[in-house]
């Protein structure tokens, strides 16, 4: 393995997790509610899914989501 990768893996790792975890709970809230402030559930697919690196979970988690 790299040595300068091996030097960036403690960083890396807990990144990673994190932007699963999001992408995870924002796909979940997509499909178990109806309803959105903006949009639909198939505009909100392709922007968490396409913009995975963080950026669609959480635009959808600011302007997307219907408050409960």
């Amino acid at each position: 393995m790299n040595t300068e990768l091996r030097e960036f893996l403690p960083l890396l790792i807990p990144l990673v997790i994190a932007e699963f975890s999001l992408l995870g709970y924002t796909l979940y809230h997509i499909f178990s509610h109806k309803t959105y402030k903006h949009g639909n559930r198939a505009i909100w697919l392709v922007v968490v899914l396409l913009g995975m690196n963080f950026i669609g979970p959480i635009l959808y988690l600011i302007i997307g989501r219907e408050e409960e």
